[in-house]
């Protein structure tokens, strides 16, 4: 390590530049003038005996030998202080983030689980040919049958297993497991269905898993979502692209002069990598990103809107995602089996109109006879939406920091959605902000109900698969394990009965969920 020396006294060039360096630059300035105090030529005290020439004889001897101590002492303390200057003063050409409020800090702990994604996120590997479209998982060929064939009968409570072989297109059973099904068990006459178990025994082969919860005629359903070479696919864009969308931002002048540019999660995704506006959420210290508008400050975001989806896939990988392997139904293995009978309710709402853009909100409906008042709102970026105001978008770690809570209060919070155009990380890192509010508003009123809307199946694509949506709620579920919520499983709602997959279902999956809900606010 460089270090500068003055007699017995030393002082490490980190000492200078930590944040002590003024009380370094003035300890330097202290042994200067101790230096010329302990020097052996009293000059200043004799001066007056001299005459002129005696003078300047005497003062070339002290300066010659001091002369190069001098000089080598202040330039160090002029440059120290140089360096002071610039390490510590602000640069006023890059803008500075909003900093956060205080009385709004957020732990951002998590629970320890999380601190292991790859445990939590685990799936099985898909060895192979990734090149070979044939290799891959067929719904076509792909089978299952009764795992007891020679069961007759089934009881109200009790269950039913199946097994399940996975076929690539040429009809050779899988050797690994991997693929992406999904089972159900429907009673069509009753309308009714649940979700079946499915265990991935990694050789091929799934057993499956029914309770049978209703009296009468019931039947299997078995769908292949993804083959395992897809889901290879998407897990590899989740871990190793940064993002598979972007935003735009829209910035306006005193005039109403108006600029538009990329916004993103991370700046080297807005095409500006040198040249970006940074903006801290005040509440829970996430960043959001924006190019440098080209006239106009940083200061003058007004705006937000989606931007585009980027193209991240190769022809192969898309074969391998196409609609033609992709949600399909296997042919029928099991006929319809025989169990032996059995109910529902409804609340009115008005809707008020706060005259906003409907899609982000804030919306509000009440209904004045039983005093019930219901707000909704949409979170902060990345929010894929319509042109919104920037003012309108909140984070959801705000909005629970202004609930005081009680006996009488139900959080709602649908999370998951818009987080898997990104990688796990960003939705881990809004996860530890939402949790550390939650568990603060739980802290300061336990009587307050909270839920939390699982993620439900829709988009089969690379931007929203239900494999990401399957990632996204097993996060959820560790994320509140050890915290006092309860949960409504929209994917297991979706998932169980015979009903087209739509990211925004339709009112039967919503009235469940509704109901759901309200079993939880008045428990019967």
């Amino acid at each position: 390590m460089n270090r500068c020396s003055w007699e017995e006294s030393t002082l490490t060039l980190s000492e200078l530049l930590d944040h002590n360096c003024s009380k370094g630059v003035l300890k330097l300035l202290h042994w200067t003038l101790e230096l010329l105090q302990k020097s052996s030529h009293p000059w200043v005290l004799i001066t007056h005996q001299m005459s002129s020439k005696q003078l300047q004889a005497s003062t070339d001897l002290f300066i010659r030998p001091f002369r190069w101590h001098m000089i080598v002492i202040v330039g160090s303390v002029i440059a120290i202080c140089i360096l002071y200057i610039r390490v510590s003063w602000p640069n006023s050409m890059v803008p500075l983030p909003p900093q956060p409020r205080p009385a709004c800090k957020s732990s951002g702990s998590l629970p320890k689980e999380l601190s292991d994604l790859t445990h939590l996120l685990h799936w099985p590997p898909t060895p192979g040919d990734a090149g070979d479209l044939l290799a891959s998982t067929s719904p076509q060929t792909s089978t299952y049958h009764l795992r007891d064939r020679s069961q007759a009968s089934y009881t109200l409570g009790g269950s039913l297993e199946a097994i399940l072989v996975a076929r690539d297109h040429r009809g050779r059973p899988k050797t690994c497991g991997g693929d992406l099904f999904r089972a159900q068990l429907l009673g069509p006459h009753l309308k009714a269905g649940v979700p079946g178990d499915i265990q991935d025994l990694e050789n091929g082969t799934y057993l499956l898993s029914f309770p049978l919860l209703w009296a009468g005629q019931a039947q299997v359903r078995v769908q292949l979502i993804h083959s395992s070479e897809a889901v290879r696919v998407l897990r590899g864009i989740w871990r190793d692209q940064w993002a598979t969308v972007d935003f735009m931002g829209y910035f306006r002048g005193p005039t109403g002069y108006e600029e538009i540019v990329t916004c993103n999660v991370n700046p080297l995704l807005t095409g500006e990598e040198e040249s970006t506006c940074h903006y801290k959420d005040e509440d829970s210290g996430e960043l959001w990103f924006c190019a440098r508008p080209p006239t106009l400050p940083c200061n003058s975001l007004v705006g937000h809107s989606s931007g585009h989806y980027w193209n991240v896939t190769t022809p192969h990988e898309e074969a391998l995602l196409a609609w033609n392997v992709t949600d399909k139904v296997l042919p029928q293995g099991i006929s319809p089996i025989w169990v032996a009978k059995e109910s529902n309710k409804s609340l009115a709402l008005k809707p008020m109109d706060l005259h906003t853009t409907y899609q982000t909100g804030p919306l509000m409906a009440v209904e004045t006879a039983r005093g019930i008042v219901l707000h909704w709102r949409a979170h902060s970026w990345p929010l894929r939406s319509l042109h919104t105001p920037v003012a309108s978008l909140h984070s959801v770690v705000r909005e629970l920091g202004g609930l005081a809570g009680g006996p009488h209060t139900v959080v709602v919070l649908g999370l998951g959605a818009h987080f898997t155009t990104f990688p796990p990380s960003v939705f881990v890192q809004r996860l530890a902000g939402i949790r550390a509010a939650v568990a603060a508003l739980l802290a300061r009123e336990p009587r307050t109900l909270v839920v939390i809307k699982l993620a439900n199946t829709g988009y089969k694509s690379v931007y929203g698969s239900d494999w990401f949506t399957l990632q996204v709620n097993r996060l959820l579920r560790a994320a509140f394990a050890d915290l006092r919520v309860a949960f409504v499983d929209a994917w297991e709602m979706t998932s169980s009965l015979a009903l087209p997959d739509r990211i925004h279902p339709g009112r039967l999956i919503v009235r469940n969920e509704v109901n759901f809900l309200l079993s939880f606010i008045c428990p019967i």
